[in-house]
């Protein structure tokens, strides 16, 4: 299976269980598109905490980073790259396929 990175910039103002119940619903999409029994595998996650922003992004001067690196099918990419763009919480992402 192929390697992706996801870094994300997540709202400054989000407590802890908010902020983890975005990152168990990235977690829970890498599984989406397997087979059955298969799930995706996070080999690194980096939680780099709060940072000031070099501008500001949707009226936010900080924003709380976030590094991911997994493993997961292609198929299931794309439903993950919907659920962050679709997340008012994630402020900016990025998403790459390392080769």
């Amino acid at each position: 299976m192929p390697v992706y990175t996801l870094t994300m910039l997540l709202k400054n103002d989000l407590d802890d269980k908010k902020r983890q119940e975005v990152l168990d619903g990235i977690k829970g999409k890498l599984s989406d598109g397997l087979p059955a029994g298969r799930q995706g595998e996070i080999f690194k996650e980096d939680l780099w905490g709060s940072k000031n922003l070099a501008y500001k992004i949707q009226h936010q001067d900080k924003a709380y980073f976030v590094h991911l690196e997994f493993e997961t099918e292609p198929a299931s990419i794309s439903s993950l790259d919907k659920m962050v763009k679709l997340n008012e919480d994630i402020i900016r992402y990025l998403l790459l396929r390392k080769d």
